[in-house]
């Protein structure tokens, strides 16, 4: 499960930054944005939670 998950993150990933296309192209501002949506999306093997929500209960 663990490499579908990896996989599916590049996938994701992918959408924001295409494939030979250079991160000095964005600015800090734009991994930023691109990585708060993907904290941010539920996810299946989370039960539909964020990885955001899912944080801070295991800090409990």
């Amino acid at each position: 499960m663990e490499r579908g998950i990896n996989e599916n993150t590049n996938g994701l990933l992918l959408e924001f930054f295409p494939k030979g296309k250079s991160f000095k192209d964005f600015s800090i501002i734009d991994v930023q944005e691109v990585q708060y949506t993907l904290n941010h999306r539920p996810r299946k093997y989370l039960d539909y939670k964020c990885p955001a929500d899912i944080v801070p209960e295991l800090a409990d």
